[in-house]
């Protein structure tokens, strides 16, 4: 039987959110990807780097711009068990610079995503879901990479809504991928 997965990578820790530095318990892009697993139930898989970056904001903006300056593929702690049964993949992540994290490469990279569908999520702070949709059809091309939902980072406990209007488009996607 066809399921979905709610893959996501989500960093707490410091993290600008509205113009400042703030600690986060949970990463933004985390409550989003809980808010999803909530309303449809699908699995939920956290993208973990082997060596995750620093804790402090600085620290972290240095090591993933050296990472997407070198177009590093961090190494992973793991990957989702059974992936072949999944049809439908939330891939969640925060923009970096424009794009995903480079350990979100190294994921879709290790895995095999033919026919699947690859529905984008990131938080942000002003720069949407930038050209990460573009790397997505690029790393994968024989997924179909559906709309995606960019929701500012310091939005992300309030917007359960949005998903709900977002999940409500993507219903002919279910359809057509769950069989």
């Amino acid at each position: 039987m066809a399921k979905e997965l709610i893959a996501f990578y989500s960093r707490a820790d410091e993290n600008y959110v509205n113009g400042t530095v703030q600690t986060l318990t949970i990463g933004n892009t985390e409550r989003v990807a809980k808010m999803i697993h909530e309303l449809t139930g699908a699995d939920l898989f956290k993208i973990e780097q082997l060596h995750p970056y620093a804790k402090r904001y600085n620290d972290c903006i240095n090591e993933a711009q050296n990472d997407q300056r070198q177009n590093a593929r961090p190494a992973l702690a793991a990957l989702p068990k059974d992936f072949e049964t999944y049809s439908v993949i939330y891939l969640g992540y925060p923009n970096y610079w424009s794009t995903m994290p480079m350990a979100v490469f190294t994921f879709l990279e290790s895995l095999d995503c033919s026919g699947k569908a690859i529905v984008p999520f990131c938080t942000h702070e002003g720069s949407g879901l930038g050209k990460s949709a573009e790397d997505i059809r690029r790393l994968c091309p024989n997924s179909t990479v559906e709309e995606g939902l960019a929701i500012r980072g310091c939005c992300a406990a309030r917007a359960k809504e949005a998903v709900q209007k977002w999940l409500g488009k993507s219903c002919d996607i279910r359809t057509r991928f769950l069989k």
